[in-house]
């Protein structure tokens, strides 16, 4: 077994699951004290790598695509200090963090993980109950239905519109942004029958923040609803669907893999492997 332990957390690792646990410092990030331990099975890891800086480095762990809720979420957009796979290590524990990815990438190789993109979830996503609360709302899950509630900071149309529910069921898609700039953090939740969203602020089906970079634990929520969503099949799609309406899904969703792999979510490999497939499918 090979562990390592610093302020910011511990990475323990049998050979078959990494067991990732938050530290308990007080700068430990909101998102990953909420999310608490969390177990990735081998099968997952796409690879691990220390990264080293002036002061240590991180640790970082790659997660293949379609394995991980949060991680198919967040699309990258997580980085330190909310990102559970990212471990910050100090200068003097250099050493044991290139010892502890090198046994990761070892055993991937000894195993022969596939790294591509997985077709079911290896990974549960965070529990349920979750509940978080960011700028104008609070959104909560219980794994039947989405609520959300409006915070004194809500817009007037927000408000006019009261709380809102609506069931799983009812749910095609869910988003997830950080605050970027002058533009909103979002969490938005997409239902049947859904035309273009409005604005963040006035989007009933949206809570937006402005200040708050990863808008607290946020993400767990989204990442909570998606992991009970349908994964879309692109074969489904066809019987409902004109030829050119598929033909369009398709080239929409290579765009969203054009986008994972620029933003560092998805290899090389993978991207390649993702887009063949798809590009089969026309």
């Amino acid at each position: 077994m090979t562990e390592i332990a610093v302020p910011d957390g511990s990475w323990t690792f049998n050979g078959e699951m990494l067991r990732v646990v938050p530290g308990g410092d007080k700068n430990v990030h909101e998102l990953r004290k909420v999310l608490g331990e969390v177990a990735v099975p081998l099968e997952a890891i796409a690879t691990c790598a220390f990264e080293p800086g002036r002061k240590g480095g991180q640790l970082r762990l790659r997660l293949r695509y379609g394995a991980d809720p949060l991680s198919d979420l967040v699309a990258g957009s997580l980085a330190a200090p909310a990102d559970p796979y990212r471990l910050a290590v100090p200068k003097e524990r250099a050493g044991a963090a290139q010892y502890f990815a090198d046994e990761v990438r070892d055993t991937l190789e000894i195993n022969q993980t596939p790294s591509g993109p997985c077709e079911h979830y290896l990974l549960p996503g965070p529990a349920i109950p979750v509940s978080a609360t960011a700028g104008d709302g609070t959104a909560i899950f219980d794994g039947e239905r989405v609520r959300l509630e409006w915070t004194g900071f809500a817009s007037t149309e927000k408000e006019r519109a009261g709380s809102q529910e609506f069931p799983l069921a009812e749910l095609v898609g869910v988003e997830w942004k950080p605050q970027s700039g002058l533009g909103y953090g979002t969490l938005r939740f997409r239902l049947k029958g859904d035309g273009p969203g409005a604005s963040p602020q006035k989007d009933p089906h949206c809570v937006s923040w402005g200040i708050q970079r990863f808008g607290g634990a946020t993400a767990l929520v989204g990442a909570a609803v998606l992991a009970r969503l349908p994964r879309e099949q692109p074969e489904e799609l066809e019987p409902a669907a004109s030829v050119g309406d598929a033909h369009d899904a398709v080239l929409r969703r290579l765009a969203e893999l054009g986008e994972l792999h620029r933003s560092g979510v998805l290899t090389e490999e993978e991207f390649a492997a993702a887009k063949q497939a798809m590009i089969r499918r026309l």
